[in-house]
């Protein structure tokens, strides 16, 4: 028995653009002018992080929980809008036609992953899912992936990660799971391979058309 952690933001549901423009929104509201592309870089630390990766220390932690509430109200506004990237659909179901055992390891918070499993449509694949309830700490801290590994009901040897950014590998990386890449959250290739990836494909549908080679060089680095 095997498994696949899937990362959701920018790996399953396109929607790292439109965090982006929220924070820069959220930020402006309350005085700080950060470029879009510094935003977009930070996406995939959790909320209690990018702060921290935007602004440097000694930023106002009360401040700070205002900025939050902002990007999560004007990142509501996008819901409705949010879609599927190209074969995501069918990657968490073929994986689960193959036996493999599929975790959304995200660490949204309940009401936005409620948003982005209806997005999905695809509860009938999954194992298990968790969210910013589940963790101590956000990526690149490894706890959520430890989570979504509890859920498997496998052993950190038995999974794979999939991820769009370099805070994925990362904490995926801590507790010595493979992370397979994927372009479609705006990172390149060559960045998430130097970052340690096993792999680095355009989207869900280019990893589903290359499941095979992609898994079994996963599963082979994690041997190593």
């Amino acid at each position: 028995m095997a498994g696949v952690l899937f990362d959701v933001d920018g790996t399953l549901v396109d929607s790292v653009y439109l965090h982006v423009v929220a924070w820069w929104q959220a930020l402006r509201q309350h005085g700080h002018d950060v470029p879009m592309a510094h935003i977009h870089r930070a996406i995939g630390l959790g909320s209690d992080r990018i702060l921290d990766e935007l602004l440097g220390p000694g930023h106002d932690d009360e401040a700070d929980r205002a900025v939050r509430a902002a990007h999560a109200s004007l990142f509501a506004v996008h819901w409705p809008a949010l879609r599927p990237l190209p074969g995501a659909r069918r990657l968490l179901d073929t994986c689960a036609d193959r036996g493999l055992r599929v975790v959304l390891a995200t660490s949204a918070s309940r009401p936005e992953l409620d948003a982005l499993l209806r997005c999905l449509d695809s509860d009938g694949s999954l194992t298990a899912v968790t969210s910013a309830d589940d963790a101590g700490a956000s990526k690149p801290a490894p706890d959520i992936v430890e989570v979504a590994v509890q859920r498997s009901g496998l052993s950190a040897e038995e999974v794979v990660f999939v991820g769009d950014s370099v805070w994925d590998i990362e904490a995926a990386g801590r507790l010595s799971i493979p992370c397979i890449g994927v372009t479609c959250g705006g990172l390149g290739a060559a960045e998430l391979l130097e970052h340690g990836a096993t792999g680095a494909y355009g989207d869900p549908q280019d990893l589903l058309d290359n499941l095979d080679e992609a898994l079994t060089t996963a599963f082979r680095m994690a041997l190593i």
